[in-house]
C-alpha cells in the first residue's frame, strides 16, 4: 500500500435536480410574517397576511408537483 491518494475518478452518477429559482418562499414569509404581527397589533394585518400566504402557498406546491413530474422515471 502506498501512502498516496487515489488519483481514479469515479463514474458520474445520477443528476442532481435542482429547482429553479423562485419569489415563493420570500413572499410565503412576507404573508406569514404579517399574519402573525397582526395577531398583536390588528385583524387587518392577520386578513392581509393570510390573503397573501394562502395563495401563495397553492401557487408553490402547485409548481412544485408540476416540477417534480417532469422528472425523469425513477426519481
Amino acid at each position: 500500500m502506498s501512502d498516496q491518494p487515489e488519483t481514479d475518478v469515479p463514474p458520474a452518477g445520477e443528476q442532481i435536480h435542482v429547482p429553479g429559482p423562485s419569489v415563493l418562499p420570500v413572499l410565503l414569509a412576507v404573508g406569514i410574517t404579517l399574519a402573525v404581527i397582526g395577531l398583536t397589533l390588528s385583524i387587518v394585518l392577520t386578513v392581509i397576511g393570510l390573503v397573501i400566504a394562502l395563495p401563495v402557498l397553492i401557487l408553490w406546491i402547485r409548481s412544485t408537483r408540476e416540477d417534480i413530474a417532469n422528472l425523469p422515471p425513477g426519481h
